[in-house]
């Protein structure tokens, strides 16, 4: 249902309930009389109720029912510029909560300290993590679920902003005991018939197996997880290689087996690591300064718990 009144008017029937006459109301709100007269009667017949009792040479005094009106006015004029005040602080002030998305494979090597300097920095920011796959991360933007994601440039709709803040290019994950672990590089067609380690993730599966399909080759799948420890545990113990975008400072994986990384030759395609949000003309305070504060920690000690530069 419409409503009957707008704030403008209420500030009238304050200001004339106030002051006692139309004349002081509209120097205390600087409005000509006639305007706030012609609002007063308007709001009368609004709401079907007779707020004045107009005296002759002698003001305006509130009816009952006016009375009762005015008060629940001055309420609502309260409760709405509580409401200025709460938008106020929410884009310029740095504290509450701030729910962050990562990436499921890049979520444990960098989520972590990430939160961890911001909440330093900002003492009343309270941080929440989640993570998932980037079909899971898109709809928990879209669901506002997460305020903001960390996450690859992949398949990003056109309803999320996205902002890069490092191009990832791809790595091979070998066994060390693997007879191409001693080489510098590797292509794709030397990988050809290789047994493949798939890390079979929404988009992301996608995106490894469109690099053979652009360079001509098919991929030997002979294994497939959708954790990245697990990928790594089956590649260190020579079950196949896998293909990566990020290489992490320590080339162990989960069971103690050694791992053996290297850079990816040919024309191949980098991913952007970036920070994701549902597309506004608008971005709270606390958002705004864990955009600022992750470009900046990157800037000085480059991508936690990554060989990769910033």
């Amino acid at each position: 249902m419409a409503l009957r009144f707008s704030f403008r008017q209420l500030e009238y029937l304050i200001a004339v309930g106030e002051a006692g006459t139309i004349a002081l109301a509209a120097q205390r709100v600087n409005v000509s009389p006639p305007s706030i007269s012609s609002a007063i009667s308007q709001l009368e017949t609004d709401l079907g109720v007779q707020l004045f009792v107009r005296h002759h040479a002698q003001g305006l005094t509130l009816t009952p029912g006016g009375r009762r009106v005015f008060n629940e006015a001055k309420r609502i004029l309260f409760l709405a510029h509580g409401i200025n005040d709460l938008a106020i602080d929410i884009v310029d002030t740095v504290r509450g909560p701030i729910t962050i998305g990562a990436l499921s494979t890049v979520a444990p090597v960098v989520s972590a300290q990430l939160r961890r300097t911001f909440e330093a920095k900002f003492p009343d920011a309270s941080v929440a993590l989640k993570e998932g796959s980037q079909t899971d991360l898109l709809r928990m933007l879209g669901q506002a679920e997460i305020d903001v994601a960390i996450t690859y440039d992949i398949e990003i709709p056109k309803d999320i902003a996205f902002s890069e803040l490092i191009s990832l290019p791809p790595y091979v994950m070998l066994a060390k005991d693997h007879p191409k672990a001693r080489q510098p590089s590797l292509s794709l067609a030397e990988l050809e018939d290789e047994p493949m380690v798939l890390l079979d993730l929404p988009l992301s599966r996608e995106y490894f197996l469109s690099m053979f399909q652009h360079s001509g080759f098919r991929p030997n799948i002979t294994e497939r997880t959708s954790d990245m420890a697990m990928a790594r545990s089956l590649v260190a113990n020579g079950f196949g290689f896998g293909l990566v975008n990020m290489r992490t400072r320590s080339d162990i994986a989960p069971d103690g087996e050694k791992l053996v990384v290297l850079p990816l030759l040919g024309d191949v395609r980098s991913v952007s690591l970036g920070l994701a949000t549902k597309q506004s003309e608008h971005r709270s305070g606390i958002v705004a300064a864990f955009f600022k504060h992750v470009k900046e920690h990157l800037q000085i000690h480059g991508l936690p718990g990554s060989h990769d530069p910033a």
